[in-house]
């Protein structure tokens, strides 16, 4: 997960140092918007209203240090959708109170505010209904089960549902283990459904749809290939196998191809998570791989693209072998899926 920190008094950069050990081992950045700092944080020297516009294109998360006020000033201009605004959460300078202001469910601010709450000792202050009350939150649920709500209209109207306590039922085409919350039991024949399956040709007439991301693309493409091919190739391998776009969850290639532009834009253009592995890394999964000479000379391993997927997924197999076209290699693979009630989520 991506990070910026950012605060606007001394006192502030103090509290932002704190927040940060919270997110030890992930991708964080201090920045200061003050000329008092003297802790070491990252300057900011043009407007917030810039900064906030590149942070709000790059990051997952972003916390204001300071008031409330001037978090809500400068992301006003910004804000989009639910589906695609960052987790956005304001601490006071003292870092006596932390407030997720935006995507509290969907980007994740709710559950990133108690993480800061409790790291540095803060009050959380959660609004959002379904939590207040404790009820699920079922673009949260869907979220962390890795699971693509395909309308999100819908997801608004079982929410209202499940606050209002009128009966909601799941239909699942995967597994469900542990006990179905209470504000989901009302059976398949419930006027509101809750549906999980990839099948979207027959969704429920009504139902929210969630689609479980369960498959990760290997890919391998010549140096310089760009976005449009990759693209191109990719769209093809999908429609041929008969798998909806919405089931794919990362992608994955060789270290070599790290600095590829045209696979980064891809990734990027897909909000794909990407993750690069080295030759020695791929050639130390057993199994059976697609083989090519000319592959294994250049980057010393047998199979760029069926290596990369199983290596990136969760205990995944290779489930649409190497697919070579215009410079292009893509493989997939595919994970057991479960709907888990046991646990938090899947992440």
């Amino acid at each position: 997960m991506k990070v910026y920190i950012i605060a606007f008094s001394t006192k502030g950069c103090r509290t932002a140092m704190e927040i940060a050990k919270v997110f030890e081992g992930e991708d964080v950045s201090l920045f200061s918007k003050t000329t008092a700092d003297n802790l070491g944080l990252t300057h900011v020297p043009q407007t917030m209203r810039e900064w906030t516009g590149d942070a709000f294109g790059v990051c997952d998360s972003i916390v204001f240090v300071g008031s409330v006020g001037i978090a809500v000033r400068e992301i006003a201009p910004f804000v989009k959708s639910k589906t695609v605004d960052p987790a956005v959460i304001s601490v006071d300078e003292l870092g006596r109170f932390t407030i997720p202001l935006l995507s509290g469910h969907i980007g994740g601010a709710n559950e990133i505010a108690l993480r800061i709450a409790a790291g540095i000792g803060s009050t959380p202050v959660v609004t959002t209904a379904t939590d207040i009350n404790g009820k699920i939150a079922i673009d949260a649920f869907a979220v962390t089960h890795d699971l693509y709500i395909y309308n999100l209209m819908a997801a608004k109207d079982v929410a209202s549902r499940i606050l209002a306590g009128d009966p909601v039922g799941i239909v699942s085409d995967f597994p469900v283990e542990g006990d179905v919350p209470p504000e989901l039991s009302a059976g398949p024949s419930a006027p509101t459904i809750v549906q999980i399956s990839e099948d979207i040709g027959n969704r429920i007439k009504g139902a929210l749809l969630l689609i479980p991301r369960y498959r990760v693309l290997g890919i391998g493409c010549r140096r310089g290939t760009p976005r449009e091919d990759i693209e191109a190739v990719v769209a093809k391998v999908l429609e041929e196998e008969n798998i909806p776009r919405q089931t794919i969850r990362a992608c994955a290639s060789i270290d070599l191809k790290k600095d590829e532009e045209g696979l980064l834009a891809f990734a990027a253009e897909h909000r794909l998570p990407i993750s690069f592995h080295s030759a020695e890394e791929l050639n130390s999964l057993g199994g059976e791989f697609s083989r090519s000479e000319f592959v294994n000379s250049v980057t010393s391993v047998d199979c760029v693209c069926e290596r990369s997927a199983v290596i990136a997924s969760r205990n995944g197999r290779v489930s649409v072998r190497k697919h070579a076209e215009n410079g292009v290699t893509v493989a997939v693979a595919e994970e057991p899926f479960t709907v888990n009630f046991t646990r938090k989520g899947s992440k």
